[in-house]
């Protein structure tokens, strides 16, 4: 981490644990250089990040301020899960249908699974694909036509190293997207009646992928902080003897948890130990809101234990529907697998991204869609701290999009749910999250999207439905 970042860093945690707070001046660029022993130069680096970041904001002759509050009013969430720590057979698919197919455009989207679609660079991948498909040789259509795009391989392999992690383009697998490439994991590495750890709360495609394939899910506790409880995962993997484990590692969907960096080595370990395949999710990974971008799991792996899944359909283009599995050993088994089942995923948006990255496009994108996304959740923060009852307790999320938030005892979000949708706002229950339906007074809160004063009346009616809830079960 460069000088820079690192002051910026401190700061930035200093903003969330409300030593400094909304309203307040930063030290003048001369008095942090004093400060610090830093040069005025690596002062005001820091000070354009945290600007970048959404968190401060400099006025002409006054000096630099924090924008962004701590929402220290707001507790932490705790996710109490009452687990059996038993395997269990899922029957979840018509909960989660019958949410999923309840949202459509014309709704305030804060139960939606994307960030804002004008958030993308729509116009620049067009102009991409554009440029790549006169130089596509049509050889390439047959010869890429299973594990993808070569050109695109090449591209995602440089990004690795950028992590500190070689990786050879034969080991990447392109797929129509990170759930097709979990899915392709999955199948890979099970047989009916086996076993697999999940978190709890968990993404509720995860849930939807072992109960078609006639699995057995067992539910491993999961802090909104923290990540996945390492004594649990211990006990299960020792216990039942899995055949996988499908976790997300960054930014988790619902909670946005961010597993310790000592932690992810201690998982990996444990797999290795017990010969259970990790199934990593990490299609939020660079959406961080902090210096460096937290690495995968895979990046402690030595053994394959790890096949590392992610796409461009959260940071990128979601309709292009392109993600990939780094799967090594398991390479040859996922190909067998896309090949009875998609065969192939489209070439033209391959290119399309091979030559968007290649010409840099990704990574100055990326820094814009952090910064919105950055004062998107803070402002989001704000609203619920605004119009939601007493008692509500919230994560808080170092990057992505997704804000869990535990409601007092009474609130039943599934009826509040329905109720939302007749009025026109989409929200996601707790319960399409948990393999045994729990989380029943929690929401999984988009804040991908820009808080208009139509965001924010539905934040406002939202809290009027769990007020009036809990007025009436007193």
């Amino acid at each position: 981490m460069k000088l820079y970042e690192k002051l910026a860093e401190d700061i930035a945690q200093s903003i969330r644990a409300g030593t400094l707070r909304r309203g307040e001046k930063l030290p003048s660029v001369r008095q942090a250089s004093e400060l610090r022993s830093v040069s005025p130069a690596t002062v005001y680096q820091a000070y354009y990040l945290l600007e970048a970041r959404g968190l401060i904001r400099g006025k002409e002759r006054s000096g630099y301020f924090v924008i962004a509050g701590s929402h220290e009013a707001l507790p932490e969430a705790r996710v109490s899960a009452r687990l059996s720590g038993e395997k269990q057979t899922l029957d979840v698919s018509s909960l989660i249908f019958s949410i999923l197919e309840s949202g459509h455009r014309d709704m305030v989207p804060l139960g939606f699974a994307f960030p804002c679609p004008t958030l993308f660079p729509m116009g620049r991948l067009a102009a991409c694909m554009s440029q790549s498909l006169p130089q596509l040789d049509p050889w390439n259509t047959i010869d890429d036509l299973t594990p993808g795009s070569q050109h695109l391989r090449r591209q995602i392999a440089l990004r690795y190293l950028t992590l500190g992690m070689r990786v050879h383009p034969d080991d990447i697998l392109i797929t129509n997207g990170a759930l097709e490439a979990l899915n392709l994991a999955l199948a890979s590495v099970t047989q009916p009646g086996d076993t697999v750890v999940i978190e709890s709360p968990s993404f509720y495609g995860a849930l939807q992928a072992i109960e078609r394939m006639g699995l057995q899910a067992l539910e491993v506790p999961s802090h909104p902080r923290d990540g996945i409880d390492l004594n649990a995962l211990e006990t299960a993997f020792r216990r039942h003897q899995p055949k996988a484990c499908w976790l997300m590692s960054n930014f988790q969907n619902p909670l946005g948890s961010t597993i310790p960096a000592q932690n992810k080595q201690a998982i990996v370990a444990l797999a290795t130990q017990f010969g259970v395949t990790i199934i990593e999710d990490d299609v939020y990974g660079e959406l961080y809101f902090t210096a460096e971008r937290p690495l995968p799991l895979k990046a402690w792996d030595t053994e394959g234990v790890v096949i590392h899944c992610t796409s461009f359909s959260k940071s990128l283009a979601p309709g292009y529907r392109v993600g990939w599995a780094l799967a090594g050993k398991h390479t040859h088994a996922m190909i067998r697998q896309k090949l009875s089942t998609s065969l192939s995923t489209a070439l033209p948006t391959q290119e399309a991204l091979a030559t968007f990255l290649s010409k840099g496009y990704f990574d100055r994108h990326l820094q814009q869609l952090r910064h919105h996304l950055s004062v998107q959740q803070s402002a989001s923060l704000e609203m619920v701290q605004r119009y939601f009852p007493e008692g509500t307790r919230t994560s808080r999320p170092s990057g992505g999009y997704f804000l869990w938030l535990e409601l007092p005892e009474p609130v039943d979000m599934l009826l509040i749910q329905r109720q939302a949708m007749a009025m026109g706002i989409s929200i996601t229950p707790g319960p399409m999250f948990s393999a045994s339906r729990q989380f029943r007074n929690c929401m999984r809160l988009n804040a991908g999207h820009p808080l208009t004063r139509r965001h924010e009346q539905a934040l406002k009616t939202l809290g009027q439905l769990m007020h009036t809830q809990t007025c009436a079960a007193v």
